[in-house]
């Protein structure tokens, strides 16, 4: 008899299951896919580390999911400095001074922030929607070319009928600052997050291709309790109804050359181009192989994005107010289920970046232990 049986071995399970045994608990990570690590599984292809279901860039500025996680991965010292394309006109993300004085041609912080401000007075009142929230942020230009056609892609959706508070802010720099990310600590497992996975699960026993739901009854008397990191709709089996995702494809290809784009990522904002994105994984790791050696082979994938019908891939929750009350229905059955730890981005509904997920199972593994253990 098991512990506890954890169903996906992601970045939730693997966290919580290496607390477990850490405890001395027995534990049963099983997951349906044929590999470990969920979402940030990463194959390597021509010594390259493919991050197989989209890019993962890890940043934080908690100092305790840091130290955890440097414990169990060495991370490279990767920024992410994305940069747009819109018609074959390259500008920077996040917007800063390198952007606007591509857009406008100003030098100085105070022209950048006068354009703004000029171009900011469009819209008066509360914003009404997703593109009156943009303009009311950062202008009509900026907007036009460097927001709306990528959100419409990313969404499906007219940015007139997307809800304002999607863009609640936008990060607008006075500097000439292309690190995306405003954390301390950002970075690439050296090896990869498969290996970082790895090194959580290993000493456990782990069951691969195994669907959690198809075998329910009888993998549930295996342990004491199951910590849950599908869907919670599909866990209900649909029963309150279902509730939305956005979905994204991947067309990945191998190129027989050193470089395609010469960035980790390209953002595509017009709204013509199909694809969101293109990430070239090699950058990822600046180039090298494990030895420091340049990769003469390069492995580009182009981003998809879709609505989320059953058999796809489900990644970002919409969190609107239709979804969110259905989830709030969802989690009202979640807490009678006495036995079952609900957790992660498809368990809880929830968009996560990686540091909230590691710091979530580490609250819900403690909490959860100290209760055992009382």
């Amino acid at each position: 008899m098991y512990d506890y049986l954890i169903v996906g071995s992601g970045l939730y399970g693997a966290v919580f299951a290496h607390e477990a045994k850490k405890a001395g608990k027995r534990v049963l990570v099983i997951d349906k896919r044929p590999n470990i690590a969920g979402n940030v599984y990463t194959e390597t292809v021509e010594g390259i580390h493919v991050h197989k279901y989209g890019a993962h860039i890890f940043h934080t500025n908690n100092i305790e999911v840091w130290n955890y996680i440097t414990q169990l991965a060495t991370f490279n010292r990767f920024t992410n400095s994305p940069v747009a394309n819109y018609k074959g006109e390259l500008f920077s993300l996040p917007f800063n001074m390198y952007t606007f004085n591509k857009m406008w041609g100003v030098v100085t912080p105070e022209e950048a922030a006068a354009k703004i401000a000029e171009q900011r007075k469009e819209i008066t009142g509360e914003p009404k929607n997703l593109e009156e929230q943009a303009i009311s942020l950062v202008g009509r230009d900026i907007y036009e070319k460097l927001i709306k056609g990528y959100t419409e892609k990313q969404w499906g959706r007219d940015c007139k009928d997307l809800p304002a508070f999607i863009i609640k802010r936008l990060p607008v720099r006075l500097t000439f600052d292309n690190n995306y990310f405003n954390a301390l600590y950002q970075g690439i497992p050296i090896g990869g997050y498969t290996q970082m996975i790895a090194n959580m699960l290993d000493g456990i026993e782990v069951r691969l291709g195994v669907d959690y739901l198809e075998h329910k009854s009888e993998l549930d008397a295996l342990a004491e309790k199951v910590v849950y990191t599908g869907a919670i709709d599909a866990y209900f089996g649909y029963q309150l109804g279902t509730l939305e995702y956005r979905s994204v494809r991947f067309e990945t290809e191998i190129l027989d050359m050193p470089n395609f784009q010469g960035n980790a990522a390209v953002n595509y904002t017009d709204r013509e181009t199909p694809w969101t994105r293109i990430i070239e994984h090699k950058w990822f790791e600046f180039g090298k192989d494990k030895n420091g050696n340049d990769l003469p082979k390069t492995v580009i994938s182009r981003e998809f994005s879709s609505e989320w019908k059953p058999g796809d891939e489900p990644y970002y929750p919409v969190n609107d107010e239709k979804n969110s009350a259905l989830y709030a229905e969802y989690k009202k059955l979640a807490e009678e289920e006495s036995k079952v730890i609900f957790g992660g981005r498809l368990g809880e509904y929830k968009y996560y970046d990686m540091d909230a997920v590691i710091d979530n199972a580490l609250i819900k593994v403690k909490n959860e232990l100290s209760k055992v253990n009382v």
